[in-house]
């Protein structure tokens, strides 16, 4: 995927949590090409310590691009795009 794919989209990316250097996602509890509000509840990963419910940060439609796995990814990884 190209800049140009993605220029107009919002990046939904894990956030810096702390001390917190990678995450686990867990499940996402929309589907991809879902219509989804901001502040909503999207997809869940988690820390060494708990599991954290990330939040869209904008209204729009949801393009996912990391799927649970049990393998780690970076502070700073898009997880999802939405096109508002």
């Amino acid at each position: 995927m190209s800049e140009a794919d993605v220029s107009d989209q919002v990046a939904l990316t894990i956030p810096q949590m702390g001390v917190v250097e990678e995450v686990v996602v867990i499940e996402w509890l929309v589907e991809e090409g879902s219509t989804v509000s901001e502040g909503q509840e999207v997809v869940v990963i988690e820390t060494e310590k708990a599991e954290v419910a990330l939040e869209a940060p904008s209204a729009g439609t949801i393009r996912i691009v990391v799927e649970p796995s049990d393998y780690e990814v970076p502070v700073g990884t898009t997880l999802a795009y939405i096109n508002p």
